[in-house]
């Protein structure tokens, strides 16, 4: 067994300190390996002792100065007040808050990082714009340092400045002044940065008074740092030379004394360039001497990668080992959750212990799902004093919101009706109850917060008295009120000028950043972690999720105004950081583990490059360590085509349906036969099965809503004509009324309230301008044909008709609305209105009731159809049907056609005993057939929605 990291440290430090190790102060680079640290120290001296104190390096450093840390959006609104300021200045229009936000992000992290490094920001910023400055005032550059200047500059100074340059340069400018006179106000308010704190101490090290350690007696411990900032450096060096501090660094010869290995770079600075002592020198090197089994494992697909830890884990599930020897690292933090969902909870009928030190992340919660919805919400109230119907539902139907089904289900059902897009606030107000303090409207920024707590509040007031509260959502709420009431005090003295969307803007991004751990012990099983979370921690066993190039080492060092050849000149962090960073964190892993697995994605997309990481390409070419390769290959089957065909013949549900159909209990429509000739199984679907689209509230009119607003404007046309003989004239003088015509049935069809007063927008009157192109189409045909007389409009008829099944004579009863029946001429004519593509060709009578042909022509079976009942319910003969197809009836008239023949006079009469004699035996078939079957020809199914069901 390798004695971990930390046990050793344990152990030196027993032994140079024995019972005077509470005075010293341990410090780490995060605040994990304390835990590991007490736990060791407990297990050697085996009774109560004093602690030492623990620190992460920035509460240490922050512990040792008298000012308060500015948090990021004190710092922000400073930064945007001292911004404005300088443009005021410039004699420029100040920038809003918004448009500031993402540039102050980038000037803030430049700023911390000037800092950390202790970098001049005045000559950093400096204008270099003419090279000789370069050479008398930059002579301290090395020849390297001195390139990547004037090259920076060179490239500004080439004749004409483009835009974007000159904006750069204009902003370039304004940096050195922005830069002291944001922490010169910081200061006067008693606030530093954290960056500033680092840089303040390392200036006045000399005065150490205010370091939290009793130094007659103890020392400051540094444990495990690796990549330093020249903050620390100088602060380090200080302590080291007046004997109060000692540091462990956790080194391999391996990597440190090899230079081109780029995961020793920092610790070949540390202690050879800086001279800083390693308390563990001249050890032997473990990566060398140790067995290390690496076991690769390429995997496609991302969450995939996670699916493989059974796997690899089995052996640990049923082991129950002390100081957790098996870790699962997450280089990509977005497996957390396919991770938990793979490792189970028991193993064997044994818990299986897993400690999860990533926090759960608040923005994939529930309750963050509500604030969203709220945050949504209160814009749209803010716009229009409206909320749209999708933020409604969702309300609704959210999870936390607690309503009844009936409730929701009665509001829901209301909404549907009407088909409102868009919902007044008063009326939502009116629900009172949780709508009072969710909908309750933000008159000024101040409000933002307060009326959110409001609503967290009463949630958590109603969960907890209902006693359905699951523990993480109670972790969540906690932390989101306590991130909420942090905000409000920081918030307090600076938003009262700002604008509400922008401080809606600031907390959806400050919650969306907060993560809960999640329980564990994190001593005990197996260990969940990030790669930042495994510094100074070593275990048995490790697995990598996520080790992708791109991903481990990052291929971006973040957003920043300082460009890379002057980040260079500085010392400040460049993209090579990254790398030797993260090869040490995976050397570190290694030295000490006996098993290592990687797994890596190998499918390319926009997250990931499908390539392993180049960490594991250069340990497999030096290492000589012992490596397995496994690889993942899902196979992708093609499911074998698998008819799906609907038995009636044993089906008691399908037979009492159809009976309904005989007994007369239930009627036929056109539409209903068409979709039975077109695709017999869409009828079972759709009549016999009962299955519907569900209906949506929709700001788009669905095509067939166009057609009920035209047939809608075209009886209110005629419902006052139909008195007398209609003349060309009539037509004309009416027509005057068409647009308010429009306007009333498009709120009939659409709202289900003609009457209603409203204000068209967008969408809505491009569809009326559309209804009214159609009306005039259909108007100008009818003033050609007039003279005529209208008999009915929009008339109910019935008819039965009879047809042979099982050797005996049956009967259904068909119903449907002819638009309208005209007389000219002593000739009576049914007449259908359609927007679609229908057409008036068709090929001969049998042909339009092959269900597995090309030329059913739906619209002319429906004319027919219309025809025959109209004709049995009149008792008129000779009835002739027209179609009004919109879109080519000024072309292609209003008679349907076989060839050169139109479908009026003689031939129609021939037509209709054949069309009768072929509709009976459609109808044979449909209650005789053993089966619904799908149609043979793709295209007579081409928009039905149960195509999936039908296995197409």
């Amino acid at each position: 067994m390798i004695k971990p990291f930390l046990q050793e440290v344990a152990e030196d430090l027993i032994e140079k300190f024995g019972s005077d190790i509470q005075h010293c102060a341990i410090v780490f680079n995060n605040k994990r390996p304390a835990a590991y640290l007490q736990k060791y120290f407990a297990n050697l001296i085996k009774k109560p002792f004093f602690s030492p104190s623990f620190y992460t390096i920035q509460e240490f450093f922050a512990s040792a100065t008298k000012h308060k840390i500015a948090d990021f959006y004190l710092q922000f609104f400073t930064l945007h007040k001292i911004y404005n300021q300088l443009l005021a200045e410039e004699g420029l229009e100040p920038i809003s808050s918004h448009k500031f936000f993402p540039l102050a992000k980038i000037i803030l992290s430049d700023f911390t990082q000037i800092d950390n490094d202790l970098v001049d920001a005045e000559k950093l910023y400096r204008d270099l714009e003419d090279i000789s400055v370069i050479n008398k005032d930059f002579d301290y550059l090395s020849s390297e340092q001195y390139e990547f200047l004037s090259q920076f500059w060179t490239s500004y100074s080439e004749g004409k400045h483009k835009k974007q340059q000159e904006l750069f340069i204009k902003m370039w400018r304004r940096m050195p002044k922005l830069y002291h006179k944001f922490h010169a106000t910081l200061k006067q308010q008693d606030y530093l940065t954290n960056g500033y704190v680092y840089r303040h101490l390392a200036e006045e090290i000399e005065d150490q008074q205010h370091l939290p350690v009793n130094f007659e007696k103890g020392k400051i411990i540094f444990v495990g740092f690796n990549a330093l900032t020249s903050a620390e450096t100088k602060i380090f060096t200080k302590l080291q030379e007046t004997d109060k501090a000692l540091f462990y660094f956790d080194a391999d010869e391996y990597y440190v004394s090899d230079t081109s290995q780029e995961a020793g770079l920092f610790l070949r600075k540390n202690l050879n360039q800086l001279g800083l002592k390693n308390v563990f020198e001249n050890r032997p090197s473990l990566m060398k001497s140790e067995a290390h089994q690496v076991n690769v494992f390429k995997v496609q697909g991302q969450s995939a990668q996670a699916k493989i830890l059974n796997n690899i884990l089995e052996e640990d599930y049923a082991a129950q080992t002390a100081i957790g020897s098996t870790v699962v690292v997450l280089a990509d933090e977005s497996l957390l959750m396919p991770a938990l969902q793979t490792i189970p909870t028991t193993y064997n009928q044994k818990q299986v212990d897993l400690n999860i030190t990533m926090g759960f992340a608040l923005a994939t919660s529930s309750i963050f799902g509500l604030a969203d919805l709220w945050f949504s919400s209160q814009l749209e109230i803010l716009h229009s004093s409206k909320v749209s119907y999708k933020n409604v539902e969702a309300f609704l139907t959210h999870p936390l919101t607690g309503l009844s089904q009936k409730m929701r289900d009665k509001i829901l059902t209301a909404l549907l009706t009407e088909n409102e897009v868009e919902i007044q606030h008063e009326r939502l107000l009116r629900q009172s109850g949780l709508f009072e303090v969710f909908y309750k409207k933000i008159d000024s920024p101040k409000q933002v917060v307060p009326y959110l707590l409001d609503v967290l509040d009463f949630i958590l007031t109603r969960l907890s008295n209902a006693k359905t509260l699951k523990k993480i959502d109670a972790e969540l709420f906690v932390k989101t009120i306590q991130e909420l009431n942090r905000l409000h005090d920081t918030f307090g003295k600076h938003i009262g000028e700002e604008e509400i969307p922008f401080v809606i803007y600031l907390v959806q991004k400050s919650l969306q950043a907060i993560a809960v751990p999640l329980s564990g012990d994190p001593l005990n099983g197996i260990q969940l972690m990030g790669l930042l979370e495994t510094r100074n921690l070593n275990f048995d066993k490790v697995v990598i999720l996520g080790f992708n190039e791109g991903i481990i080492p990052k291929s971006s060092i973040g957003n920043s105004f300082i460009p890379d050849s002057i980040r260079r000149v500085y010392g400040l962090p460049v993209l090579e950081n990254l790398d030797a960073i993260s090869s040490y964190m995976v050397y570190r892993l290694m030295q000490r583990a006996k098993q290592i697995n990687f797994v890596y994605n190998s499918l390319t997309d926009e997250s990931t490059s499908g390539e392993a990481s180049r960490i594991l390409k250069q340990l497999e070419y030096e290492s000589g360590f012992s490596f397995t390769y496994n690889e993942l290959n899902l196979e992708v089957k093609t499911e074998a085509f698998k008819e799906v065909r609907i038995e009636k013949t044993n089906n008691a549900f399908i037979q009492e349906t159809l009976q309904k159909y005989l007994d007369k209990k239930k009627v036929l429509s056109p539409s209903a036969l068409t979709q039975y000739i077109s695709n017999p199984i869409d009828f079972f679907f759709n009549y016999i099965a009962g299955i519907k689209e569900p209906k949506e509230v929709s700001a788009v009119v669905e095509a067939n809503e166009i057609g009920s607003i035209l047939h809608k404007v075209m009886e209110y046309f005629y419902q006052d004509l139909m008195k007398a003989e209609v003349t060309k004239e009539r037509i004309t003088e009416k027509r005057k009324q068409v647009p308010a015509l429009i306007q009333k049935a498009f709120n009939a069809v659409m709202f289900n309230h003609p009457d209603k007063v409203m204000e068209y927008k967008g969408m809505q009157k491009v569809i009326l301008s559309i209804v009214d192109a159609y009306v005039n189409i259909i108007l100008n045909q009818d003033e050609s044909q007039a003279p005529f007389q209208i008999i009915s409009l929009e008339q109910k008829v019935e008819a039965e008709i009879s047809f042979p099944l099982k050797g005996k004579e049956a009967s259904v009863k068909i119903f449907g609305y002819i638009d309208r029946v005209d007389v000219k001429d002593g000739v009576t004519k049914i007449i259908d209105y359609k927007t679609g593509s229908d057409k008036l060709t068709f090929k001969d009578v049998p042909e339009l009731f092959n269900s597995d042909g090309k030329n059913i022509n739906k619209a002319l079976v429906q004319t027919l159809l219309y025809t025959y009942a109209y004709e049995q319910f009149s008792g008129k003969t000779f009835v002739e049907p027209n179609l009004y197809v919109v879109k080519t009836m000024t072309v292609d008239g209003v008679w349907f056609k076989s060839g050169r023949q139109t479908l009026s006079g003689e031939y129609l009469e021939e037509i209709k005993p054949e069309f009768l004699f072929e509709l009976r035996k459609k109808l044979t078939e449909l209650f005789e057939a053993p089966y619904f079957v799908a149609s043979a020809v793709d295209d007579n199914y081409k928009y039905s929605i149960y195509k999936t069901l039908f296995g197409k």
